[in-house]
């Protein structure tokens, strides 16, 4: 807008050199009527240029002549007409580096490549929040640039969890205490990494742990093995408990024999046999089934 009243200035320059030079009333006319219209345009336009606005979740940094001036909030604000504002954002952010494509902030494979301390190789999927002190916005921009996070966030990331992964073993990364017990330590790094930078580091989000395929076909061998192992244990468990339980069934069987046993006198037998005959008599087809007797009619059964 600035650059727009000074073209209107220039305008109202030339009109009022044409109305001194020309010899014409109607050129004299027309060329006043320009100049002023030129220099309405020129005090409107640098009225305007007076007022900034700055967006919500930004912060304005005012330079004038290379010069940082106090930095301004968000909202309407008043400055110098040839003050050149640059706007920083100053909300929270997520810096992603993935081996997925399209998804992190540098397309394409973007995952760490990190050394264990058994000295393995594992890849990293990480994103970490931050943002900008907007108290220290102006510092930032005078010292650093407003590409402070590839000046500062990115490598500030890459060594942290380099730096951390060198304090366990891929298992131990892979397991879940590893995971957070590692993403707690590296989250100390980069506290301290942008400490004095003018960026707050809000957390740390380890998003994937990839493993070499030595070691992830070891850990699936041992899972496998452990299946197998509990599997084992039971069906161990669950014949025992079947061996226990016929144990049970045959001694009820066994002491049900014994009272049985000794209820079956002599004259229960006879009874019984008595009784069996009768109903033998009373069916249908007349049928009588004979047993032998001994001197007491007690049946020949061979019980004692």
């Amino acid at each position: 807008m600035f650059a727009i009243a000074v073209l209107a200035f220039i305008v109202f320059i030339i009109a009022m050199i044409i109305q001194k030079s020309s010899q014409s009333a109607e050129y004299r006319i027309m060329a006043n009527r320009i100049k002023i219209l030129a220099l309405i345009g020129t005090v409107i336009l640098l009225v305007a240029s007076c007022f900034r606005i700055v967006p919500p979740g930004h912060t304005g940094i005012p330079v004038l002549l290379g010069k940082v001036l106090s930095q301004l909030r968000s909202g309407l604000n008043i400055t110098w007409p040839i003050v050149h504002v640059e706007l920083m954002d100053v909300r929270t952010r997520a810096y992603t580096m993935t081996s997925v494509r399209e998804e992190g902030e540098v397309k394409g494979d973007d995952a760490i490549d990190a050394l264990t301390s058994d000295g393995l190789t594992v890849r990293l999927d990480v994103t970490v929040w931050f943002k900008l002190d907007e108290n220290k916005a102006s510092w930032v921009y005078s010292n650093i640039g407003p590409d402070y996070v590839a000046k500062i966030v990115r490598p500030s990331i890459k060594t942290a969890l380099r730096d951390g992964a060198v304090r366990y073993t891929a298992v131990g990364l892979y397991s879940t205490a590893g995971r957070t017990e590692y993403t707690a330590y590296v989250d100390s790094l980069l506290t301290n990494a942008f400490d004095g930078r003018g960026v707050i580091k809000e957390r740390i989000l380890l998003r994937k742990v990839a493993l070499p395929d030595i070691v992830k076909n070891a850990i699936e061998e041992k899972l496998a093995e452990e299946q197998n192992a509990q599997k084992m244990e039971f069906t161990l468990a669950k014949q025992t408990r079947e061996a226990e339980r016929r144990r049970i069934e045959a001694k009820g069987i066994s002491d049900a024999n014994k009272e049985i046993a000794k209820s079956l006198t002599s004259n229960y037998l006879t009874w019984y046999y008595v009784d069996m005959l009768k109903t033998v008599a009373n069916t249908q087809n007349n049928t009588f089934v004979i047993t032998p007797f001994d001197q007491k009619l007690v049946p020949m059964l061979q019980v004692k």
